[in-house]
């Protein structure tokens, strides 16, 4: 190389490096990390796409925001209660007329010792076994009508849910049950199940919902005592025999709703074994989604059970819980029930009926038309029962005999043990 040469090179050296040297010296820390200030270089332009490559992103150095993790809904219950039928025959408006300070009826006395009972409740159920069609004066057997007073007292003894569906819902024609439907529905806090006023009434899905839980709501009879709507009525009503629709009722239900309530009215008066039939009815309701069935119509007690689903459920049926309040006179038909249970919709959504509990009543009269209220058995006494064993015609009538009476239809696990 001549020295020509070697000054052009050492020129060329030296100009390249005072360049980088000056990109050097422009090197500064932002936010941690190296970061190339180049504008006054000539490679400016290169060195700001690779900035744009070489900078990670916000996500590479700090961890994007993660939401709280959602906490699983609480487990809620409904306490239930729910009684058999409510039976007014004529001693016992006449007795609501007679202790009416201003005109009209009075039925608290019959529900006063069962109110605080009935008004614990989260949600209580009640067989309305008369009509009550403003059209029509009162009356009693064999085609009840019963005054509008005591809608009053069936919402302030505590109420929530009248089931209409039994074999006295046509005792004053396709007009009564129209008038009493329209009357429950007008009853504020009463929620109206087993009688509908249309095809669209029937097909919609009934339900009361109480802390988290919704209960559909499903009423059928077996019995109209020989009655049927006119053909051009839109009435409609659920018989046994229909199983199509009942069961298209409980799976619409059960699609809506978290539990499913079946009221039925069913059975042999007064006979305390159900019959085969009921029991193959059950089992089919129980398979359709049925969480709770509550018979009636025996006007006295039958058993309760469980029938274990193919699901893992289990479905409580209590066959008959005999009457609420009546004038009947012997003493399997004095003696009904008020059975409790819980409900519990478990932090999956599952519902579990649990604490079930079946509480003894009796239904006390001596008068006929001055003295006619329920008590529980806790507050009964064999005093009582003496005055009213001629009544009944039981000689024996006590305590006793309703305690082994009772021992002798409902299972013990449903029964308070002492």
């Amino acid at each position: 190389m001549n020295n020509k040469a070697v000054k052009v090179f050492l020129s060329v050296t030296l100009a390249l490096v005072l360049v980088f040297g000056a990109v050097a010296v422009g090197m500064t820390v932002k936010n941690g990390r190296s970061v190339k200030e180049v504008s006054a270089s000539p490679f400016a332009e290169w060195f700001s796409k690779k900035e744009q490559t070489d900078t990670p992103s916000p996500s590479a150095d700090v961890p994007a925001p993660t939401e709280a993790p959602t906490e699983p809904p609480a487990a809620v219950s409904l306490r239930m209660l729910s009684v058999g039928d409510n039976l007014i025959h004529d001693g016992i408006y006449e007795q609501a007329q007679k202790r009416a300070k201003n005109g009209g009826y009075d039925f608290s006395f019959c529900y006063a010792r069962v109110k605080s009972t009935v008004e614990a409740a989260d949600i209580a159920t009640i067989n309305q076994e008369t009509i009550v069609a403003k059209s029509y004066q009162p009356s009693g057997y064999p085609l009840f009508n019963s005054p509008q007073e005591l809608g009053a007292a069936v919402k302030d003894t505590g109420f929530d849910v009248v089931s209409l569906a039994n074999n006295h819902m046509l005792d004053k024609t396709a007009k009564g049950l129209t008038e009493a439907i329209d009357f429950w529905d007008a009853v504020d806090g009463i929620t109206r199940t087993g009688a509908y006023k249309d095809k669209a009434d029937l097909d919609r899905v009934e339900y009361i919902e109480k802390n988290g839980i919704k209960i559909g709501l499903v009423g059928i009879t077996q019995y109209l005592n020989g009655l049927s709507l006119p053909k051009d009525s839109p009435l409609q009503i659920i018989l046994t025999g229909d199983e199509a629709t009942i069961e298209r009722k409980i799976k619409a239900a059960k699609a809506e709703c978290d539990v499913v309530l079946v009221n039925v009215h069913w059975g042999a008066e007064y006979t305390t074994t159900p019959s085969q039939e009921q029991k193959n009815l059950a089992k089919k309701m129980a398979s359709w989604g049925a969480n709770v069935i509550i018979g009636h119509h025996p006007h006295v007690l039958q058993p309760m059970e469980w029938i274990d689903n193919a699901d893992g459920t289990r479905t409580l049926v209590a066959y008959s819980l005999g009457n609420f309040i009546s004038q009947q006179n012997t003493a399997a038909r004095v003696i009904g029930g008020m059975l409790h249970y819980t409900l519990t919709k478990g932090t999956d959504g599952k519902i579990t009926v649990s604490e079930v509990l079946f509480e003894p009543t009796v239904t006390h009269y001596v008068s006929g038309s001055h003295d006619v209220q329920i008590y529980p058995l806790s507050q009964y006494s064999d005093a009582l029962a003496k005055k009213q064993a001629g009544r009944i015609k039981q000689s024996d009538f006590s305590v006793a005999y309703i305690e082994n009476f009772v021992k002798d239809v409902i299972p013990a696990e449903f029964l308070k043990t002492t």
